[in-house]
């Protein structure tokens, strides 16, 4: 039995899958960052050609 204990605590004890865990969290909250500020910048780049196009027409 002491050296499934052993194990336990070997297991318990290793960082390794904690940090490759948290590596992909956070490469995860930046592409869903990146998402949304393309999104938020593709809508305000509609709008700005939009009043273009619609300043230049009425000219």
């Amino acid at each position: 039995m002491s050296k499934f204990a052993s194990a336990v605590k070997t297991f318990v004890a290793d960082e390794n899958g904690v940090t490759a865990i948290e590596y992909g969290l956070i490469a995860a909250l930046v592409g869903v960052a990146i998402v949304l500020s393309a999104k938020a910048l593709g809508v305000q780049l509609g709008a700005t050609f939009d009043d273009i196009v619609s300043k230049l027409q009425n000219k």
